[in-house]
């Protein structure tokens, strides 16, 4: 049975706040999450370690989705098992590695199959650029990648954002033209 507690923390309307009242709680039920926990990210386009960046992510969420937000949190997962440092830190293959552990995570906490397979979708697609051309998912689950992909971008160094935010408008722009078309 899925853990309800975990379910009631990622919908609650003050995200952010409720999931650090309750971090020993979602600690407990996915422990693979203290390892974001104080990593730093020693990139200059982060200036928040990954769990911080991680919750300001989960605040970016407006829609009270459970897929959405429970895609939010494990976005970064992997982020502690795949760097490698330099003149600054990188995450190659971390989408795939955050995949992974997502999967195992969901699966642990007894998920539904959709459910896992669509977080898990989000989870490994959250950096790749959506092709408007080339659509490989569903028109739902397409606008919750963007969505995540907005937030992610906005829990950036405020610095660097303005840049992939008007990147992320013009899909938005596209999409909706889609849309009118299609419905």
């Amino acid at each position: 049975m899925e853990n309800k507690e975990i379910r009631e923390i990622i919908n609650s309307l003050i995200i952010e706040k409720k999931v650090r009242e309750n971090e020993e709680v979602i600690v407990t039920f996915i422990p693979e999450i203290k390892y974001m926990i104080g990593f730093e990210h020693k990139h200059p386009h982060h200036n928040l370690d990954v769990w911080n960046h991680t919750l300001k992510v989960l605040e970016g969420i407006e829609d009270a989705d459970l897929e959405l937000r429970m895609s939010a949190l494990l976005h970064d997962i992997g982020k502690p098992f795949s760097y490698q440092d330099g003149d600054v830190r990188h995450f190659h293959n971390h989408p795939q590695i955050s995949k992974q552990i997502s999967e195992r995570i969901l699966r642990r906490l007894n998920y539904d199959e959709n459910f896992i397979n669509n977080v898990c979708y989000l989870v490994e697609m959250h950096d790749t650029i959506i092709d408007t051309n080339n659509l490989d998912n569903s028109y739902d689950m397409i606008i919750k990648r963007l969505k995540l992909q907005y937030a992610d971008a906005q829990a950036h160094d405020p610095k660097y954002v303005h840049k992939r935010l008007q990147f992320l408008d013009d899909i938005r722009t596209k999409l909706e033209e889609m849309e009118r078309v299609l419905y």
